[in-house]
């Protein structure tokens, strides 16, 4: 897309249009011509000042031409010229699911619907899916995950994401650690080996948090660490259900909540082997929801 198209649409970039931002830069709503109409879209425009550039640029626009999905967040358009870069996506609507953790509107069955949603995008990303790669998100937290205005969730924010090839005699990259504390995954910090498995560490976190109905950011700031080590002091105490945020408790029935916390307390685990893998817990999640839809009636 043209830089002009841009500009015009985002206002020159208005700060009143701007509704998010992160190490790539501002985000910008705009309206853009489509047809006799205008159509809603998110242009993230670089900023090298927060200290991502070319490489992130590029890398996003590789992910999101390459791996198409329902749950991924659809690419619209790009713009490089006179210095700008800029990703043109489409309009989620309802923002970002850090909004939503500690609103009861948001019922738990909604709050599953999100969750398998997520697992069918990383099983889609580490599964390759026909493709010769996969891909590693690295940043999988709640902010990086958009709601449409019917609950449905799409993952964004592919800047931090790596491409590792699915046939290669080593399941691991290199690589200095990144992401976001609170949600990294302790051994790819300790030992800058990126693996899938980093991934599925981060939505462990994520899975809790839309149980808690907190982030692990609040829960640091109450309890004085992360949410992964404060539910397994939790779960040590077999305190399993005081996790639970309030104002959902009674909507969740026992097996539901059972099965989301089995599968959600194996992505924490320590050991790599033994954490699940996509597959597994969109399979385990289903199962949550079942058990929650067939009971509910």
């Amino acid at each position: 897309m043209s830089l002009e198209e841009i500009i015009h649409a985002t206002q020159k970039f208005h700060n009143d249009n701007c509704i998010g931002g992160g190490g790539f830069g501002r985000v910008y709503k705009g309206d853009l011509q489509d047809g006799d109409g205008f159509k809603t879209i998110a242009a993230k425009r670089l900023d090298t000042r927060f200290g991502q550039g070319e490489q992130q640029f590029l890398c996003e626009l590789q992910i999101l031409l390459d791996y198409k999905h329902d749950n991924v967040i659809g690419l619209l358009g790009y713009c490089n010229e006179n210095d700008e870069k800029v990703i043109i996506y489409e309009y989620a609507s309802r923002g970002s699911l850090d909004r939503y953790l500690n609103d009861a509107s948001l019922t738990w069955v909604k709050r599953l619907n999100i969750c398998i949603d997520v697992a069918r995008a990383l099983d889609f990303l580490h599964g390759g899916v026909g493709k010769q790669a996969k891909v590693i998100h690295r940043d999988i937290k709640t902010a990086n995950i958009l709601l449409n205005h019917d609950w449905k969730a799409k993952l964004a924010d592919f800047g931090l994401s790596l491409i590792s090839p699915l046939i290669q005699e080593t399941s691991y990259v290199i690589d200095h650690a990144c992401g976001t504390p609170g949600y990294w995954d302790p051994l790819y910090k300790k030992t800058g080996f990126l693996t899938i498995e980093s991934d599925i560490y981060s939505f462990g976190v994520v899975l809790f948090e839309i149980l808690c109905g907190r982030s692990t950011f609040a829960i640091q700031k109450h309890e004085g660490h992360y949410l992964p080590e404060f539910i397994k002091n939790t779960f040590i105490a077999g305190k399993h259900d005081e996790v639970v945020f309030k104002k959902i408790r009674k909507q969740i029935v026992t097996k539901s909540l059972t099965t989301f916390q089995e599968i959600s307390y194996q992505c924490l685990h320590n050991e790599r082997e033994k954490l699940p893998i996509a597959k597994e817990i969109l399979s385990e999640l289903q199962k949550a929801h079942e058990f929650q839809v067939s009971n509910s009636q």
